[in-house]
Parts: structure tokens; sequence; C-alpha cells
């Protein structure tokens, strides 16, 4: 146990500095970037007198370093700063928007597992034959098709004309959220509540979007597992296992995917940044009420505390799950200790 604590402290130590780097190069770059957010609030035609009283409001006419170190000393306090165009405080839209984005992001996720690794599996088993040529095919296609593209697709074939499921929103119009949002994770929200009529909305809706970022990332994993299936079958434990007359498919699923899942685990992690870049498309997409088309408004209107703390959540969204991942990997593989 003490092992595991020591291992979690430096692992979020060494977060740290990534963070810091991280958060320096977004400030510069969102002070660079042509454009303010006070031309964006005021319009192109305020007199520049009321643009220099307002920049002096927000602090923008002091020295880009003397911003930073205030930037820094709001981080220290655990201050996300207020928004430059609504005036409220950063953590509100973001706490309102987080939890569509998780909501989505896991069930990309988990159509990603239940698509790459079972199809990985087959294609390995039929090696060289027809069915793993075209799940080979399918891998390549689903790899190059950018995540908006299969967006529109889908949301054209079975949105619009097939008219199975809806093409935009999080929940149906008819439905009153403020009945059941207490967490703000509606599929959490309905279930606590009974409301399973609203939790098969919530699913019915959720269907398209997590598909498309699902189908975008599988490919990976299709093409990783099959990879590491094939070594894991031709090794001697493997061999041994069928010597023994064991069942072809414990011989598979037990032995030879346990020891493939250990590099698949890692990929994991490394793609989990993938599926955040790849909601904020998707949530623009399909119109989800997501942190992505949250921080794309803001770019829009320069909203730099808005910008820089939905960066922050991001980044450590993916520090977070890259430690879960180092722990499951530990756990998977015997020769891995923390």
């Amino acid at each position: 146990m003490k092992r595991i604590l020591s291992y979690l402290v430096a692992r979020v130590v060494l977060t740290i500095p990534m963070l810091f780097v991280l958060l320096t190069l977004v400030f510069v770059v969102l002070r660079v970037m042509p454009g303010d957010p006070v031309s964006a609030m005021l319009g192109g035609h305020a007199p520049q007198s009321v643009i220099d009283a307002k920049k002096e409001a927000l602090g923008l006419n002091k020295p880009l370093f003397a911003q930073y170190i205030d930037y820094l000393g709001q981080l220290a306090r655990f201050d996300l700063g207020r928004s430059m165009i609504l005036n409220e405080n950063v953590i509100t839209p973001i706490l309102e928007k987080l939890p569509a984005t998780i909501e989505l992001t896991f069930s990309g996720l988990i159509v990603t597992l239940l698509v790459g690794i079972p199809l990985g599996v087959r294609a390995a088993r039929r090696r060289r034959t027809g069915g793993d040529s075209a799940i080979r095919f399918f891998a390549n296609i689903t790899y190059c098709i950018p995540v908006y593209w299969m967006g529109l697709m889908l949301q054209m074939f079975f949105g619009v004309f097939l008219n199975v499921f809806p093409i935009a929103g999080r929940i149906g119009m008819r439905i009153d959220s403020s009945e059941f949002d207490r967490t703000g994770f509606y599929i959490l929200d309905t279930l606590m509540k009974g409301k399973f009529l609203e939790f098969g909305d919530v699913l019915w809706h959720l269907a398209l979007p997590s598909i498309t970022l699902g189908l975008t990332l599988s490919g990976v994993f299709i093409r990783l597992t099959r990879a590491n299936m094939l070594d894991s079958l031709k090794s001697d434990f493997v061999l041994a296992t069928r010597a023994r007359g064991v069942a072809e498919n414990l011989v598979v699923y037990r032995h030879a995917l346990k020891n493939a899942l250990i590099p698949i685990v890692t990929m994991l992690g490394l793609q989990f940044s993938a599926l955040l870049a790849g909601a904020i498309l998707t949530e623009t997409t399909f119109s989800w009420p997501g942190m992505g088309r949250l921080l794309l408004e803001r770019i829009y209107l320069r909203d730099y505390p808005v910008i820089q703390g939905v960066i922050i959540i991001y980044a450590l969204f993916v520090s977070l799950v890259s430690l879960l991942v180092d722990i499951v990997y530990a756990a998977i593989d015997p020769r891995v200790k923390l």
C-alpha cells in the first residue's frame, strides 16, 4: 500500500511541470493571436476611450509578464478567474458543460473497445482469410475518416433518411430535464430517479455521437489487437495450453487475449487525449452542449480565462486517465511493479 501511495504521489508531482508548460504556452499563444476580447465585447465602433477603460478594468493594459504573474497567482489560490465576456466565474460554465463531455467521451470509449478489440481478435483468428481482409479494410477506413465527416454521414443516413436517431441535442424537447438534473450526468440522474423513459431518451440521443466518436478511433485498436493477438497466439504458453486440450475459446480469450491486452491498455491512455479532441468536433457536429462547444464559442470571443480554464480541465483529465492506465497496466502485467 505504501508503494502504491508513493507511486501516486510521484506521478502527481510529475504532472505539475507538464501543466505549467501547457498553461504557459496557452497563455502566450492566446495573447499573441490577432484580436482581443475587448473588441469582441464592444464591437468595432466603440470609442477608443471606452476600449482603453475596459482594457484597464480587465488588466489587459499591463505588460504580458505582469498578466502572467497575476494569472499564476490566481491558480495558486485555485481560482480560474472570471469570464471577460459574461463576468461570471469561469468554473460555472465548466461545471455545467463538463458532465455532458464526460458522458460522451466515455460512451465513445466504450464503443471503441466494443468494436476494436472483438474485431481485432476475430481478424487474428481468421488470419489471411476474406474476413481478416474485410476487418483490416474497415479499420483503415475508420482510421482515415475525419470525425466530423463520419458524424455528418451518420446524421444523414440514420437521422434524416431512416429517421431512427435524433441528430442534435442531449435530450428530447418534450422532456423537462429539471426533474432529474441533479448531478448533470443524465444517465446517472435518470437511473437514480427511476425515470426509465427519460433514461431511454438520453441513450437514444447519445447513440449517434458516441458511435461517431467511437468508430473513428476503433481502427487503431483493431490493428493493435490483431497484431498483438497474432504474437500471443504463437507464443509458447498458448501452444502448451492447447497441448493440454483446453478449449480453443478459453485459449484465445482467457490466455492469449489477456497477454495481448498489455499494449492495448497503454494505447488506451494515449488515445484518451484523442477522444477528448474528437469530442470537440463531435459536440460541434451534433450540437452537444459540452465543453468542446464551450471552448470553440469562447475562442471566437477571445474569452481568455474560460479558454484557459477548459484546457486546464482537459489536461487534468488526461493526466488522471494516464495514471489509472498505469495502475491497470501494473495489475495486468505482473512484471511491472508500482
